[in-house]
């Protein structure tokens, strides 16, 4: 998987030789002359790419002009207003996920080595990087950076803060030592190339993954703020970054609003991966703790667009005189370029839900089909896989290169899974739900509970009891709703509403029994695969394993998964890891639609979007002045 820029702050190669799995065309071969300090470690001999795909061929040549999805004679101008929701306390992309909450616009200040396409699955091409060489056995790569890549203070981008930024971010970040565990070293191999080590041959992944990392400028963090004091990057800071992006920051409330500028000489405006692109002169974010609020300041028109994840407002709440006279526009993209699992994560760090039993009582206490028609007016749809959504999703019998992969692991995992397809339990009616209950019942006795005075007690005659933590209202809505399933099973519920810093402390710390978690996955899953399911993010405070999951069999499915050689493989592994966290029960999976659902005033205009684009917000369309007087003046 790629781990783009909204996984990292909300939070696809193949060898040169192979033609089957070749890159595309490449660059001339050939380096300048070896800095002083650099590592001479020569590329003599390979083919310098200008963009990597996983398990295929690029779709644009060397010397393309854009991309064909991109109006390239979109006008520049406008502002866009967005809304967010949560707060913010820090600029620092460093500590993302660890310290503060990091504000989501620094995506916008920051840029990486490469940059995905969004007409195929797992391909980038060079931004700050014209290109990459690596071996055949991709037990290292080296990226070349372009000559022009300026900071916004007008430096050049080196090859000193692209190592800055490895150290720096695989120190403090959890999430990207994680993703970057098996990347051993960053060295600068010359003037503008660096070469990124990896422990060993054949992770076909890295080379690719390695372009994803954002470069921060070292000579910045090394010196001082407006005040003389140095600066710390192992602190949050809320101090204007540096950066050498498409959009500076021009204003800030904490934890209230950002407004970005766009860089009028931004270095990269002319790139083919840039044409097109970035238009609007400003984006404004304002943030908002309830997305009730943040409706009705859409309603009111201070913000003109909203991202709607309330199947009862979208249902409900779109009634205004300006939806009706089509002032406002609702629509749906549909999401093709990833999946998804979103679930209730049982902890299981808390010794009851240690035992599969117990994990698979509360799926059968979890009554989706009455939620769904109660709460959601019938829009979505169970969630089966934790790839729910792509081809990756596991589905009936294991059979071919999927049976082959499990036989591997045989020993170690649910017997069940080689003859029973994986389906959750049903309700909907009342028959059903006494059927699931009585189900969950059998269950929880089997594993050595017992009920006392119609409540559940451990094997040590203690009440049973389980905090669900949450930090807005959908989630208290259907943790709400949940409750009295789990009572019925005599589990005392309480549902603990906290603000977002201390929801995220305790999540970092895995002080929980009961959350709503959600892993977003991409087409091509791979080394982040570790972070989510791997035995040694467990441990690991800020790691997206907030499950608990140490299972030597998922480990060596996700080495599997990272491993694959072609397509199918990969495909056959990761639907192999799905099948065995389904059937060890770790979540109870929660529900899923297939569409973003966007309102918007209608003040902008786009091309036609590219299959994985989603809503192509904000970078894809433009402020359309002839749409906006139409319409009339903002509030």
């Amino acid at each position: 998987m790629k781990l783009t820029r909204r996984h990292l702050l909300q939070a696809g190669v193949a060898a040169a030789a192979t033609p089957a799995f070749g890159l595309g065309s490449g660059l001339l071969t050939g380096a300048p002359a070896l800095a002083e300090g650099a590592v001479d470690k020569p590329t003599s001999g390979l083919t310098w790419r200008h963009g990597l795909s996983l398990f295929g061929e690029v779709k644009y040549p060397a010397g393309f002009k854009r991309f064909d999805y991109v109006n390239p004679d979109a006008p520049k101008g406008g502002a866009a207003r967005q809304i967010s929701l949560g707060t913010f306390d820090s600029f620092n992309l460093a500590v993302a996920g660890v310290k503060g909450n990091i504000a989501p616009a620094v995506g916008y200040l920051y840029e990486t080595l490469m940059t995905q396409s969004q007409d195929e699955v797992g391909t980038s091409y060079g931004l700050l990087a014209e290109s990459a060489a690596h071996p055949e056995d991709y037990s290292w790569v080296v990226y070349r950076l372009r000559a022009d890549s300026r900071w916004h203070d007008g430096r050049p981008v080196t090859a000193d803060d692209v190592v800055f930024s490895f150290d720096s971010l695989k120190k403090f970040s959890p999430r990207y030592a994680s993703y970057y565990s098996h990347v051993t070293k960053a060295e600068k191999a010359g003037e503008r190339e660096i070469r990124f080590t990896f422990d060993g041959p054949g992770n076909r992944e890295l080379p690719t993954i390695v372009g994803e990392l954002m470069i921060l400028p070292k000579h910045w963090w090394e010196g001082t703020d407006e005040q003389g004091r140095k600066r710390d990057i192992s602190a949050t800071t809320l101090e204007k970054p540096l950066g050498s992006g498409p959009y500076r920051i021009k204003d800030f409330v904490a934890g209230r609003s950002i407004v970005l500028e766009r860089v009028k000489d931004y270095w990269g405006a002319k790139l083919p991966v840039r044409v097109g692109q970035y238009n609007f002169d400003e984006l404004r974010f304002e943030f908002f703790r309830d997305n009730t609020v943040a409706l009705e300041a859409f309603k009111a028109d201070q913000a003109d667009w909203i991202a709607e994840n309330s199947a009862k407002q979208w249902a409900t709440a779109y009634d205004f005189p300006a939806v009706t006279d089509k002032r406002v526009v609702r629509e749906e993209f549909p999401i093709n370029d990833s999946g998804r699992m979103q679930a209730f994560v049982l902890n299981l760090r808390r010794d009851m839900f240690k035992d599969a039993r117990i994990r698979r009582a509360f799926n059968y206490a979890f009554d989706f089909e009455e939620m769904n028609k109660q709460l959601f007016y019938g829009q979505y749809k169970r969630i089966n896989s934790y790839f729910e959504g792509t081809e990756l999703a596991s589905s009936g019998l294991p059979q071919g290169d999927e049976l082959a992969i499990l036989d591997t692991v045989r020993d170690k995992v649910p017997a069940e899974l080689f003859t029973k397809a994986y389906t959750n339990p049903v309700g909907g009616n009342p028959e059903a739900v006494r059927a699931n209950l009585r189900e969950a019942m059998k269950l929880v006795k089997e594993a050595g509970f017992d009920f006392k005075d119609r409540k559940l007690v451990d094997p040590s005659g203690k009440p049973v009891t389980v905090e669900i933590l949450v930090q807005d209202p959908s989630s208290e809505r259907i943790s709400l709703f949940y409750r009295p399933s789990l009572e019925r099973l005599g589990v005392t519920v309480s549902i603990r509403v906290v603000d977002d810093a201390q929801y995220q402390n305790r999540i970092r710390a895995f002080d929980f029994d009961v959350i709503t978690d959600l892993w977003g996955q991409s087409l091509s899953p791979g080394n982040e695969q570790r972070d989510y399911w791997g035995s040694a993010a467990a441990d690991q405070q800020g790691s997206r394993n907030t499950i608990g999951i140490k299972n030597p069999a998922v480990d060596a499915l996700i080495d599997k998964v990272i491993f694959a050689k072609d397509r199918a493989t990969l495909v056959a592994a990761t639907r192999a890891l799905d099948r065995v966290l389904l059937w060890n029960f770790y979540v109870v999976p929660q529900f899923t639609y297939g569409f973003s659902r966007y309102a918007r005033w209608d003040r902008f205009s786009r091309a036609e979007l590219p299959k994985y684009a989603r809503s192509g917000l904000p970078a894809l369309w433009w402020y359309d002045e002839a749409k906006a007087a139409k319409i009339g003046r903002r509030s």
